[in-house]
């Protein structure tokens, strides 16, 4: 399934993945079309192998008709990673949305976590997507663009419950770990499951124990170590 695509979680500096941004229904629905094609071939044979000419014969439509809308594969494996990381982006807020507490927001956090694991490991296209997306330097920057993101959002929230510390160490902290996060998840994903496992648990462990020190006595954390200390 491809997740539907949120504007606010794209970059507005970025330029467009689509050559064409279709405005009739008809066009919308053949995007669609061809993604979901594309992402059938992803899935069978990854994103290394897929080739324009096949995602337009498995599409039904000519080569000239796909370049109007994707002026290259890289179009298409963004336009993906973008969804999906619209997708990742609206569980991170719809889950810190019920914060009320610091907690709490560990609570969320640890949750957050084991259900994007979850996601990652039900969707095979997701995990081949994100590996594409370390070889191509565009891409990349899509990729640290949602550790920023995330980041924001757990800053946010964070930041309500630890008033006398600087915004800018909890936006540091709250970055390193999204980003860590996802570098994690890309680990935990290229092992065997019961490796993969216990890596996710080891970084859950990691940055729960040091989620903010908890007063006096409460011992380094990543407030301190973001280099912006109170």
């Amino acid at each position: 399934m491809i997740p539907d695509a949120s504007p606010s979680t794209i970059p507005a500096d970025d330029e467009p993945a689509l050559r064409r941004t279709p405005s009739q229904k008809r066009s919308r629905e053949r995007v669609e079309h061809i993604l979901a094609c594309a992402t059938a071939i992803i899935q069978e044979k990854g994103s290394d192998a897929m080739r324009m000419s096949e995602v337009a014969e498995k599409a039904g439509i000519s080569i000239g008709s796909l370049y109007q809308y994707f002026p290259d594969k890289a179009a298409i494996v963004r336009t993906l990673a973008e969804r999906y990381n619209a997708v990742c982006s609206e569980c991170i807020a719809a889950e810190l949305a019920k914060v009320t507490s610091l907690a709490e927001l560990r609570d969320a956090f640890a949750v957050l976590f084991d259900v994007y694991y979850d996601m990652f490991l039900a969707e095979p296209v997701m995990r081949d997507i994100w590996s594409a997306m370390q070889a191509d330097k565009a891409l990349r920057e899509i990729d640290l663009q949602q550790s920023r993101i995330g980041g924001q959002l757990l800053a946010d929230v964070w930041a309500r419950f630890a008033p006398d510390t600087p915004r800018a160490a909890i936006d540091s902290a709250a970055f390193l770990i999204m980003h860590l996060g996802d570098c994690t998840m890309r680990l935990a994903v290229s092992v065997e499951r019961a490796q993969g496992d216990q890596i996710v648990e080891a970084y859950k462990r990691m940055i729960l124990r040091d989620f903010v020190a908890d007063g006096p006595g409460g011992g380094a954390s990543l407030i301190d170590i973001s280099g912006v200390r109170s």
